[in-house]
């Protein structure tokens, strides 16, 4: 951000130097003030509920806390006591770094409004502006992406919380330290010292009798006029937020359309698969089967590149004559594109040694190894959360030139997870 400004700073002084010196050094004081805060002890685990609740990080924390006071149940043993004490400040220390993370993202999100206002009569500044805008949205992003990992809980850890939750202890415990508990002081009286929390807060009732009144000269029709323009602003909100989910705050809205794989690692791009073709016969029992294995690397959300390996395992030549042998191996590329809804164009070159070999060292011969141009469709359908299935059916443009000549059509079954 600060390599952004100056470049900013640097290009509007030849155009206008007073203005660059006051916005920027403005930016300067307001940085220095970010850093302060978030050096600041204050930025402690307790301060929480400023910024945004982790709800996840806020249970994890009261359990542990919970197990580290029951004597009763883990006893006096100072390893676990120290364990327990470990694990708490390590829970603490990452909420207060989810906090700051937040802090960082909300002076930039202010920043990149007060950039956009102030400089918006300097077209020349435009571009510059833009990939400020970009880097603030995927930074929003990536945050994201860090807090949706503590969504994923482990099985085991699942299991243990279950189990906690019905020792009514715990549950007392809980109402009385929890973050919720603290921000409508509940530490002690529970649903009672809710009722008293609330206190001085208007009911929905007194909120219908307030626009009644003062809706009362506008006619019967004013407050359902009203309430039907509410409907409509909700609904095209609503409409709004399913594009753009992991927004918190109107100001992270992007004004260009971002790119949903930017703040994907590596990892999170690749994608696993296998499948299984069949080579035709004269006869209705398949000669030879292709078992490949590949990964995809997702480059956009609709589209993945990726390599794979084959394996051509001999059935024999009919029902009478069941043979396993090793007929060959395959090395494949291919490109894989969303053409509409679950139909995907996909296209490849491989290589393929058609020959039934012995050992590894035949394969060096390259003049055994065949090529196939491979261009077709895909099909693919939901099997559940993590595993895909999917058709495809691809033509080979240089099966005329194969030796010996195979089939044109592949038609392949798999999935991919």
């Amino acid at each position: 951000m600060r390599k952004q400004e100056q470049k900013l700073r640097r290009k509007l002084a030849k155009v206008d130097s007073i203005a660059a010196k006051n916005i920027f050094t403005r930016s300067i004081d307001s940085l220095g003030s970010l850093k302060s805060r978030l050096k600041s002890k204050t930025a402690k685990y307790e301060k929480a509920l400023n910024g945004q609740y982790f709800g996840y990080l806020d249970t994890l924390q009261n359990s542990l806390g919970f197990l580290k006071d029951s004597k009763e149940l883990l006893g006096k043993t100072k390893d676990i006591q120290g364990k327990l004490g470990k694990s708490m400040e390590s829970v603490k220390q990452l909420q207060s770094k989810l906090q700051q993370a937040e802090q960082v993202k909300n002076y930039i999100r202010e920043r990149k409004q007060q950039l956009k206002a102030q400089l918006s009569q300097y077209t020349g500044l435009t571009k510059d502006l833009q990939k400020i805008n970009k880097e603030a949205y995927y930074y929003a992003q990536q945050i994201n992406e860090y807090k949706a990992v503590f969504k994923d809980r482990k099985k085991a850890e699942a299991k243990a919380m279950e189990l906690l939750q019905k020792v009514p202890a715990y549950k007392d415990f809980i109402n009385r330290n929890s973050q919720l508990a603290r921000l409508f002081n509940l530490s002690a009286g529970g649903s009672q010292n809710l009722e008293q929390s609330l206190e001085g807060l208007q009911t929905r009732a007194q909120v219908d009798q307030l626009l009644q009144q003062r809706l009362g000269s506008g006619g019967p029709n004013a407050r359902q006029a009203i309430t039907q323009q509410m409907e409509a602003a909700r609904s095209q909100f609503e409409e709004l937020k399913k594009n753009f989910p992991d927004l918190d705050n109107a100001g992270d809205m992007p004004d260009f359309k971002p790119k949903e794989m930017k703040t994907k690692s590596f990892l999170q791009r690749l994608e696993f698969g296998t499948n299984v073709q069949f080579q035709r016969s004269s006869q209705f029992f398949p000669t030879t089967g292709d078992i490949g294995g590949q990964a995809a690397y997702k480059f956009d959300k609709n589209g993945s590149v990726g390599l794979g390996a084959a394996y051509k395992l001999g059935l024999g030549t009919g029902f009478n004559n069941i043979r396993i042998s090793h007929q060959g191996v395959g090395l494949r590329s291919f490109v894989d594109y969303k053409l509409k809804g679950t139909f995907f164009v996909n296209g490849g070159f491989e290589y393929n040694y058609n020959t039934p070999f012995e050992n590894m060292r035949q394969l060096s011969n390259v003049t055994l190894w065949s090529r196939s141009a491979l261009l077709g469709i895909s099909k693919k359908y939901k099997i559940n959360n993590k595993l895909k299935g999917n058709i495809i059916l691809l033509y080979d443009f240089l099966a005329n030139q194969q030796v010996p000549r195979t089939d044109p059509v592949k038609f392949r079954l798999g999935y991919s997870f």
